[in-house]
C-alpha cells in the first residue's frame, strides 16, 4: 500500500540538514510498517530494534547513550553491520526508552552521518518530561495519521481515478457521471472501513466487512487499555468516559462539545485532563471556534467552545456499532448520525494535509463547519451528507467575511459558481 509518508521520508534522506527523525502517530496508523518499507527501499540494509519486545535494548541505553558506545552493540544485537549514511536504523515503541529519546540529541551532535528514526505511539502523554531531557531542537518530528481517502483508492487499484478526480478538483470540471458514482461508491466504503491500514489491507483482500469491524473493535480495545496502562489511575474512568461520549457529541445537530452530555452537571474542570490526554494520544482532536476569521486564526480561538472529532471514521462507526449495510446504502435510520460522521470524516481528510482547522458561529446561529488557511487564504468549508447543498450559514458567512471563494462538500458533482467551489466528499484530500 502506497503512503504519502514515503515522499517526506526520502526528502529527509536527502536534507543536509538531516537530524535524527520522530515519527510518532496513534497506536496502528502503519508506522512501523512505512519505516521499514522506506528502509528497504532507500538503504543498503536495516538495523530494527523494538523496545517492547527486546528487554535487553532498555539495558543499553541506561549504561550509556554516546553513540561510540552504542553503534557496535546495536550492530551486535540486530546483525547488522551499521554503515554511516547506508544504514536506517530504527528504534520502535520508543516510548518505552525515555534514555533512548535522549541519545538523538547524541546523535544529532556528534554522529549525524547516522541515519536514525524512532517511532512511538503516546508519546505525549507516555515520556514524563520532568525526570530526562527531551532533544529540544535537536530532532525532526511527524506525524503519521490514518490512511486518508487518497491513499484507500490507491490501495484499491485505482490510480487513474485519483488523476482524474485531481484534474477535475483544479478545473472545477466536473467528473463523467459514471466516475462520479464509481467514486462515490469507494467513498462510502471508506466511511465503513476507514484508513488503519490493518483494516484496509483486509478489506482489500476480502470485502469481508465483519472482518474489517473485528480488526477495528481490536484497535478499539488496544485504545482502552493504553487509557489504563498510561494514564493516571483518578483519571481513567473519566477518560473513558469522554472517549465513549464521543459519538454522542456527533449524533446531535449541534455537535459543539457539551460537558453535561457525558453526565449530569459535568464541568469542565472535571474532564479537561482526561480530554487532554486523548487529544495527546493521538486518538481524538479538537476543533475549536473561531471568533473572527482574521489572521492569525489562532488568535482568535475561542478555548471554551470545541468540537470532537475520533481520529479515524472506520473507528467511529465501530465505537457506535454501526454496521456496514446502513453507511453504503445511506439508511434513514443513520439521519441523526450522518452530519457528524461526515464531518469527522472531513476533519481527518484536513488534517491528513496539515490543515489546522476551526469552526465559525455568528451571534444568530449560523455555522460553518471548517476555517482553513489555504495557500494564504482564509476559507471556509461547509460540509453536507448528501446534494443538498443549500448552505444558509455559508451564505452568511459571505456575506459578512467576503472571503475570496468558500468551498462546499458534498456528493454533488465538481463546480464552480457565485465564489462556491463545489467538491463532492470523496475528493476532499484535494484540499
Amino acid at each position: 500500500m502506497q503512503r504519502k509518508i514515503i515522499k517526506y521520508l526520502i526528502d529527509w534522506k536527502k536534507n543536509p540538514y538531516r537530524k535524527p527523525l520522530i515519527l510518532q502517530g496513534a497506536r496502528q496508523v502503519g508506522k512501523t510498517y512505512s519505516l521499514l518499507e522506506f528502509g528497504r527501499e532507500q538503504y543498503e540494509n536495516v538495523a530494527y530494534f523494538n523496545f517492547e519486545t527486546s528487554p535487553t535494548l532498555n539495558r543499553t541505553f541506561e549504561e550509556n547513550i554516546d553513540p561510540n558506545y552504542l553503534i557496535p552493540i546495536l550492530s551486535r544485537l540486530s546483525g547488522q553491520t551499521i554503515i554511516k549514511e547506508k544504514t536506517l536504523i530504527i528504534l520502535d515503541e520508543i516510548q518505552l526508552c525515555e534514555r533512548a529519546l535522549t541519545s538523538l540529541k547524541y546523535f544529532c551532535e556528534n554522529a549525524p552521518e547516522y541515519h536514525i528514526v524512532v517511532a512511538g505511539s503516546l508519546l505525549g502523554v507516555a515520556v514524563n518530561r520532568e525526570n530526562f531531557s527531551f532533544p529540544v531542537g535537536k530532532v525532526d518530528m511527524k506525524t503519521l495519521y490514518p490512511m486518508d481517502i487518497e491513499e484507500f483508492l490507491l490501495a484499491c487499484g485505482e490510480t487513474e481515478l485519483v488523476d482524474q478526480i485531481n484534474n477535475s478538483f483544479l478545473n472545477n470540471i466536473p467528473l463523467p457521471s459514471a466516475l462520479h458514482e464509481t467514486a462515490l461508491s469507494y467513498y462510502r466504503q471508506y466511511l465503513v472501513v476507514g484508513g488503519m491500514p490493518d483494516c484496509v489491507k483486509k478489506f482489500i483482500e476480502t470485502k469481508d466487512y465483519i472482518l474489517v469491524r473485528h480488526t477495528q473493535d481490536m484497535i478499539l480495545a488496544s485504545y482502552l487499555n493504553d487509557m489504563s496502562k498510561y494514564n493516571n489511575s483518578n483519571e481513567i474512568k473519566k477518560t473513558r468516559l469522554v472517549y465513549d461520549n464521543i459519538t454522542v457529541q456527533l449524533s446531535k445537530k449541534n455537535t459543539r462539545f457539551q460537558y453535561k452530555l457525558i453526565k449530569t452537571g459535568a464541568r469542565a474542570a472535571e474532564f479537561e485532563n482526561a480530554i487532554e490526554w486523548l487529544v495527546l494520544s493521538g486518538i481524538v482532536t479538537l476543533i475549536h471556534r473561531v471568533e473572527h476569521p482574521k489572521k492569525p486564526l489562532e488568535n482568535y480561538r475561542d478555548i471554551d467552545s470545541f468540537k470532537t472529532y475520533v481520529s479515524d471514521v472506520g473507528l467511529l462507526g465501530a465505537k457506535k456499532d454501526i454496521i456496514a449495510e446502513d453507511v453504503l446504502f445511506l439508511s434513514d435510520e443513520l439521519n441523526d448520525f450522518k452530519g457528524g460522521m461526515v464531518e469527522n470524516f472531513v476533519c481527518c481528510q484536513l488534517i491528513a494535509n496539515g490543515y489546522k482547522s476551526y469552526y465559525w458561529t455568528s451571534e444568530r446561529g449560523a455555522e460553518v463547519d471548517f476555517i482553513i488557511q489555504r495557500e494564504g487564504k482564509i476559507i471556509p468549508l461547509e460540509v453536507k451528507s448528501a446534494d443538498n447543498t443549500k448552505a444558509k450559514s455559508l451564505t452568511v458567512y459571505i456575506n459578512t467575511h467576503n472571503p475570496e471563494y468558500a468551498i462546499k462538500l458534498s456528493t454533488k458533482n465538481f463546480g464552480f459558481e457565485d465564489g462556491k467551489k463545489t467538491v463532492p466528499l470523496y475528493a476532499a484530500f484535494c484540499i
